[in-house]
């Protein structure tokens, strides 16, 4: 079975009160990704300047298609309620490498 690359960008203003409460949640996510280390699952997480600016990059690579960060009960924990902390709702952009250095294990 051929492996399936599926690179996707997030991002989303969270309301200045919340921002720390969203951190938190980030950096439980990436405890339990440190504890479990899921196989073809990449996935990075930055915080813009002003504070309460979010983007995420994940990159899922993998044969059978599902997404493993989902799959983490602290990844649900963290999205449950997204929307309610957001001054401006997360935006999915699928994403198409032209070129990469460093970046994903390349």
């Amino acid at each position: 079975m051929s492996t399936q690359v599926r690179r996707t960008m997030i991002r989303y203003k969270i309301k200045a009160e919340k921002a720390q409460e969203n951190e938190g949640y980030v950096r439980e996510v990436f405890a339990a990704l440190a504890r479990t280390r899921p196989q073809g699952l990449r996935y990075a997480s930055f915080k813009a300047a002003d504070g309460v600016s979010f983007v995420h990059i994940v990159s899922h690579e993998n044969s059978d298609g599902r997404n493993l960060l989902t799959e983490l009960p602290e990844f649900r924990a963290f999205t449950a309620a997204i929307r309610e902390r957001c001054e401006e709702g997360p935006v999915a952009v699928d994403l198409e490498e032209i070129g990469a250095y460093g970046l994903f294990g390349k």
